[in-house]
């Protein structure tokens, strides 16, 4: 009996191993597949030659808070993002019509013209979380003005973690161009497009308004265009500096988003 008890126990043990190997292969797994808003690159020169340093345009899902302090040329810290809860909202846009965002922020109003016909996806989801009320009153967190020059929005947390529990698919990528030797294309000033966690399909509400030109791997759905007069905020944003005079983390000139709304043209 004494030894039919321990083989029990010893049996038990191994299981319970077993299952806590699987939880930690699965949360390595997650972490691996949901790198931060994507692995973003800057181009560094140096002795004679162009090298690649990993920043990031992220977007999480995840109540850890990111490194939102470090340059663009440092990589940032990765909370591990949570599993999309719920499918993408079912398209009701007019996938023909062009469509415009208005941002009513405490800088001014910004504009994001957008096509439904190249972005479907992209425009029907940010249709569909304005009409919600998802974006009003959150702030932009983000502002990069080393290596890479955006300033990322679109997180109701504001603090880089946030999305609205679903993800929806790359588009527009053609456009963007053939990249060049080093992997990178150019994201003309004016661009918005969406952040991502450095995985195909996985953009979420983040986004980031582009307002000098920027080389990134072509990996960032270019949904909207920003009209000059948005672009001049955006930029006078930018030229205000980063707290901590670093080159990366939350604007000086702090940025909220009263209210958003997506309307057809």
């Amino acid at each position: 009996m004494a030894g039919t008890d321990q083989r029990r126990r010893q049996l038990a043990r191994e299981k319970f191993e077993r299952q806590q190997q699987r939880r930690v292969e699965a949360r390595q797994k997650a972490k691996r597949r949901n790198v931060i808003i994507a692995s973003v690159l800057a181009v560094v020169v140096a002795a004679g030659g162009a090298a690649w340093a990993v920043g990031g345009l992220s977007n999480d899902d995840n109540d850890s808070k990111s490194d939102t302090a470090a340059p663009a040329t440092t990589p940032p810290a990765s909370p591990e993002p949570t599993e999309a809860a719920s499918p993408e909202p079912k398209i009701t846009i007019d996938k023909t019509a062009k469509y415009v965002m208005s941002l009513k922020t405490n800088v001014g109003e910004i504009a994001v013209a957008m096509d439904a016909a190249k972005t479907p996806s992209t425009v029907n989801s940010f249709k569909s979380l304005a009409d919600k009320k998802y974006f009003d009153n959150t702030k932009c967190h983000r502002l990069t003005t080393q290596g890479i020059f955006v300033l990322q929005c679109g997180d109701p947390k504001g603090d880089g973690t946030g999305g609205p529990g679903y993800t929806i698919p790359d588009e527009n990528l053609k456009s963007l161009g053939k990249p060049a030797a080093d992997g990178s294309v150019t994201y003309k000033a004016g661009t918005v497009a969406m952040a991502n966690t450095g995985q195909p399909h996985t953009g979420g509400s983040q986004f980031f308004l582009v307002y000098k030109d920027t080389k990134l791997p072509p990996t960032y759905t270019p949904f909207g265009t920003l009209d000059p007069a948005s672009l001049k905020i955006v930029d006078t944003v930018a030229k205000a500096g980063v707290e901590g005079a670093t080159g990366d983390g939350a604007p000086k000139k702090a940025v909220t988003v009263q209210k958003a709304t997506v309307d057809k043209l």
